[in-house]
């Protein structure tokens, strides 16, 4: 876990598990938890505020952990700059290694402009110049840090910090850069990183990095692009950055920055002197949205909880309040956090001048949706399949607590799923949330939650991005598969094609419209590249740029190219052309199209030309899935009709969530959104649709459910589910 997850979101709970105090920190609560281990908000005796980073016992066991550990907290201390996050105590030695650094409340770079945009080219500037310091002193103790990218950046009111130095080397330290062993993350890697030349990597590979989270910062695009990690790095060792839109001076200095050879580059403390201004920063360094971003954040974090006794009982009682104190002087408080932000806090007295009790929180699971734009369809019948869950736990005689389900809409647009998401995860009642419909609106509302560490599931938002972004989006919870594994999915659906002699030679058709062009991009990609690689196929893709309305020609030249199935990755609209293109040519083999195309508007739209048609989607049919006739009953009986796709799916994702409240409720205490994403993660469920398994490190499902319909006779039916391995390995 970096540290950009572990200061990100709100303060949790501590579990019953956890210590209550580590050498001597009073431990407040958590900032957040990973595979490696937990950080908690620590204070000590003088009242000073510490992230505590402390392993788990098993990977303590390791000594090359904790060789990797004692190197962290050597290399940390070595850096002293006010823009560097300083260790203020360590024990690499003890049974479960801790660090304890200096508490920033603000969030990172990275959260910044997923939720706000990119920043002003001043603010950048300034941005740049202080962590161009930070690294110069860094690079003048003889180490590099080989990691600086938005999420190792936190904001505050008094400028930015940097942070890990988890792979941190000093210059000519080849350990951690064998052969072939690529180190750092994709996207802010230098050329000679890229390519693993452990021996070319020194400072200025941390200054090619600074140069592409700059490009980041002021245009909220990387440099060289996005997409799969071999294409990422081949681009950043072969391409020009993209620099359109930054201002002229600027961008020639980020170019200089990201020179592909290390000596043309400038140094962090030429980079400094040319970025900054003379003036120190003040308040106004950043955008006014993203400084209320900070204060709220300290707000929310640092309102602590009742502070529990746990598995290490002091003697001396805690407080049973703690308070933020924020009036005008909000955004100073936010600013440096320590002492300074303690001082704000003030413990309340033993009930002397209380005043009304609080009201008794409620259990409640959210739902956000679009039931207004245009997945509106789905929306709907996923706001259904919550409701049936929420109904069928709410009539258990054994129920320990009642539930609620909360409805918000995004209509389908992501500057709403915003709004409406940071509505759900600042509801203190709200347990976990059941959503997006869509893949960008999920992507828009994701920040919110994983500050708030609180799950968001989707049952049919199937991006890449949402499980392997930079930074990770530790909230996410897919319960459908992504683009990418379902093209694969339909690479092995037309080689069983060729298999059974449907298709000859076969050449593929691989239509990528970009009026969706990450969603179609991803299908027609993946489908492309294993027919070529894995198969020996020879495809015929065409790219067609979003508004085109005559498919006539399109299809012409496709059929003109010998193609004998065709593959349609992108939206309605153009897939609807297609389909009567495809027609009106007598095409007659295999047309199959994504989950865009499961709706009765396709059907409607091409008419006849749908018929053969077949629709790859993450969804099963409620109405012939043996495990699903109770589950239709029910939503005959309350909704007068068959359940639509997606409704069965939304069932058993709040299925899950109920199960886990319920289980953290039997445990003792009150169920708390960072306990369920924990153990929505790692959690194996049969549902009325099927089984469910998570992978507890990205969040996506492990068991494939891409299913299969034929359009015949103006109604989709059901088929097969998709292929799962190669048809010809058997």
């Amino acid at each position: 876990m970096s540290p950009s997850e572990e200061q990100s979101g709100s303060l949790q709970r501590l579990l019953p598990t956890d210590p209550s105090t580590i050498a001597g920190y009073r431990l407040l609560g958590r900032l957040g938890a990973g595979g490696m281990g937990v950080v908690y908000l620590g204070r000590t005796e003088a009242g000073e505020l510490a992230a505590v980073k402390v392993t788990h016992s098993d990977e303590a066991e390791d000594p090359d952990f904790r060789a990797r550990f004692r190197r962290e907290v050597e290399t940390a201390r070595q850096v002293s700059s006010p823009w560097a996050v300083p260790v203020t105590a360590a024990d690499p030695d003890a049974p479960e290694p801790w660090l304890a650094t200096a508490f920033v409340p603000g969030p990172s770079l990275a959260e910044a402009i997923a939720a706000h945009g990119p920043l002003p080219t001043r603010s950048a500037r300034l941005l740049g110049g202080a962590v161009a310091r930070a690294l110069a002193v860094v690079h003048a103790a003889g180490l590099v840090h080989r990691d600086v990218k938005p999420g190792n950046v936190l904001l505050a009111v008094d400028g930015p910090r940097l942070i890990d130095f988890g792979i941190a080397r000093t210059t000519g330290d080849t350990a951690l850069t064998a052969t072939d062993m690529v180190v750092g993350t994709p996207g802010f890697l230098a050329p000679e990183q890229a390519e693993a030349r452990g021996a070319a990597i020194g400072p200025p590979s941390d200054v090619f990095a600074l140069g592409c989270l700059l490009v980041y910062a002021v245009t909220g695009r990387l440099p060289f692009g996005t997409g799969a990690v071999d294409a990422l790095l081949y681009r950043t060792v072969h391409d020009e950055p993209d620099l359109d839109g930054i201002e002229d001076d600027l961008a020639e200095l980020l170019g200089a920055c990201l020179a592909k050879a290390p000596e043309q580059r400038p140094t962090a403390a030429q980079l400094a002197e040319r970025l900054i201004e003379d003036a120190p920063l003040g308040a106004d360094w950043l955008p006014a949205e993203v400084i209320r971003t900070i204060a709220e954040r300290s707000a929310r974090m640092l309102a602590l909880p009742d502070i529990e006794e746990t598995r290490a009982p002091t003697a001396r009682a805690a407080p049973d309040r703690r308070r933020l104190l924020l009036g005008a002087g909000a955004v100073a408080l936010a600013a440096g956090g320590g002492a300074g932000l303690w001082a704000a806090l003030r413990e309340e007295g033993d009930g002397a001048g209380a005043g009304p009790s609080p009201r008794k929180r409620r259990h409640v699971i959210g739902v956000q949706v679009d039931l207004s734009g245009p997945q509106k369809a789905t929306g709907i019948e996923q706001e259904r399949g919550a409701r049936l869950a929420m109904e069928a736990y709410n009539t258990r005689d054994d129920k320990p607590f009642p539930l609620e389900v909360k409805v918000v809409d995004d209509a389908g647009k992501t500057a709403d799923a915003v709004t409406v998401g940071r509505r759900l995860t600042e509801d203190r009642d709200v347990l976990a949330t059941l959503g997006s419909t869509g893949d960008y609106t999920t992507q828009a509302a994701l920040p919110a939650y994983n500050e708030a560490g609180m799950a968001l599931m989707t049952v049919s938002a199937g991006l890449n991005l949402l499980t392997v972004s930079e930074p990770p989006n530790p909230a996410i919870i897919r319960a459908c598969p992504s683009h990418p594994v379902a093209g694969s999915q339909l690479t092995y659906l037309l080689q069983s094609y060729f298999l059974q002699g449907k298709i000859t030679a076969p050449v593929p058709g691989l239509l990528q419209d970009r009026a969706d062009d990450s969603y179609a991009w991803q299908y027609i990609t993946m489908i492309n590249h294993t027919m070529r690689t894995l198969y020996g196929h020879r495809c015929h893709p065409r790219v067609i740029p979003a508004g085109v309305d005559d498919y006539g020609p399109i299809i012409d030249e496709m059929l003109g190219a010998g193609i004998d199935a065709f593959v349609h990755g992108g939206l309605l609209p153009s897939a609807v052309r297609c389909a009567q293109a495809l027609a009106d040519a007598g095409f007659e083999g295999p047309k199959v199209g994504g989950p865009h195309l499961l709706t009765r508007e396709f059907i409607r739209q091409a008419g006849k030309a749908a018929d053969g048609w077949v629709v790859a989607a993450p969804v099963l049919d409620p109405l012939v899935h043996p495990s699903a006739k109770q589950f239709t009953a029910a939503y005959r009986k309350r909704y007068g009709t068959a359940p639509g796709y997606y409704a069965g799916e939304s069932y058993d994702a709040v299925s899950m969530m109920i199960d886990e409240a319920v289980q953290s409720a039997r445990g003792g205490g009150r169920p708390e959104p960072a306990q369920l994403l924990t153990a929505l993660r790692k959690k194996s469920f049969d549902g009325v649709m099927g089984s469910y398994q998570f992978d507890a490190a990205s969040g996506d499902l492990k068991n494939l459910r891409t299913q299969m319909y034929l359009v015949e006779g103006g109604r989709f039916k059901h088929v097969m589910a998709a292929p799962e391995k190669d048809p010809g390995k058997g």
